[in-house]
């Protein structure tokens, strides 16, 4: 019966997803846990002192004295096995909605743009660096992160959860120091300069990266204050890396480089969640993760090449990553069952293909004006880290 609970949930919740907006998603849940927890405010603050009394956000139960067991009729009577009573009187569903917000840290080393001075050839002369992909900041994004943990009879949990945010993004612009300076932007077989008379020109880069993670995790629970946990993970890290030349020479110009890529990580993963603090209604947990995944990477990259024919060349890979995640999570019981919590995380993801390492994957022929893909790079790390805020209903 859980099985089937939990598989209603993670259609409900992919079906969510789908149809709206993470805004609209975020309200939606938030507007939920409110609507429960009023409704079932009144009756948690009648419940007998006698009754078994929930910890804040874990699901076990005071532990009941010897006469409370013996005598009691209780909820919790006759059902305790040692210091836990859960299997009759604890929650058997755990819900958690919380607003995300995540730097990313982090662009690879490629150079873009070199600056060749006035009079030097610019096939030929390597000049000085004037932007590297590591130069970009794209600063903080937010997005809706959602848990469900469906308790069972025993020590063992099943946890569903997922996140998304895809709002990162920068811009950066390089100009000539003087009219007349190159700017040269190169890969394998490729070149790129502002273009005479319009020696004036700047060359525009926009880099833009989105991040989806979903979890499935069996959670086993060897006393109150520790969890241990294992299951399969899937991230999605997709990038997109732009550069032009503003104001364009012709009104029809494309944007000379243009490059997608998509890493879809599948694997499995270990973990564990404690208790580190707790004083009354607050309390303070620790989470560490880690797994070896398997990285099904792709780019395409779309090159503007003689008279401004765009050539469009594309490759996969399979190959070999890692993702650890490590984490503190403050909360604070409101009522009996909904906790207030922030917290926060650190992600980190190796082994990937970032759109800026592409660059030299890509070769192009000049004298025949076509272009090709020799391979991935997967070869990159990646870091976010940031806050999380939300609320935790146990039902």
């Amino acid at each position: 019966m859980n099985a089937v609970l939990l598989l209603i949930a993670l259609v409900t919740i992919g079906a969510a997803v789908v149809a709206m907006s993470w805004r609209n998603l975020l309200e939606t849940v938030l507007s939920a846990i409110f609507v429960v927890a009023a409704s079932s405010a009144a009756a948690l603050g009648q419940d007998d002192p006698a009754d078994c009394r929930l910890h804040s956000g874990n699901g076990e139960d005071s532990p009941p004295s010897s006469s409370a067991t013996m005598t009691d009729p209780s909820p919790c009577a006759g059902c305790c096995d040692g210091d836990w009573c859960r299997s009759c009187c604890g929650p058997r569903w755990t819900a958690s909605a919380d607003f995300i917000i995540l730097d990313r840290v982090s662009g690879g080393n490629q150079m873009l743009v070199a600056r060749v001075p006035a009079g030097e050839d610019p096939l030929h002369t390597a000049g000085t660096e004037a932007l590297n992909s590591k130069d970009f900041q794209q600063g903080f994004s937010a997005g809706p992160k959602l848990d469900l943990i469906g308790h069972g009879d025993s020590d063992c949990d099943l946890e569903l959860s997922y996140f998304q945010i895809d709002g990162w993004s920068s811009d950066r612009s390089v100009e000539p120091d003087n009219p007349v300076d190159w700017l040269v932007m190169r890969s394998p077989g490729f070149i790129q300069t502002n273009q005479p008379p319009f020696d004036k020109e700047s060359m525009d880069w926009s880099y833009a990266t989105k991040l989806y993670n979903a979890e499935l995790n069996v959670r086993w629970n060897p006393s109150d204050r520790i969890t241990v946990l294992a299951g399969f993970r899937w991230v999605n890290l997709g990038e997109y890396l732009m550069g032009e030349l503003e104001p364009p020479t012709i009104s029809w110009e494309q944007p000379f480089w243009r490059t997608w890529t998509t890493n879809n990580l599948y694997g499995l993963q270990i973990g564990a969640d404690g208790k580190l603090f707790e004083r009354g209604r607050f309390s303070i947990d620790g989470l560490a993760k880690a797994g070896l995944f398997d990285n099904n990477a792709q780019q395409t990259t779309a090159i503007s090449v003689i008279f401004k024919q765009v050539r469009t060349v594309s490759a996969s890979a399979n190959h070999g990553a890692f993702v650890g995640e490590t984490g503190l999570r403050c909360k604070y019981q409101l009522t009996e069952g909904l906790s207030l919590r922030a917290g926060y995380e650190v992600i980190w993801l190796e082994g990937v293909a970032l759109a800026p390492g592409q660059i030299q994957e890509t070769s192009t022929d000049m004298t025949a004006i076509t272009a090709q893909a020799l391979g991935v790079n997967c070869g990159s790390g990646v870091l976010f880290h940031g806050a999380t805020a939300g609320l935790e209903y146990s039902f």
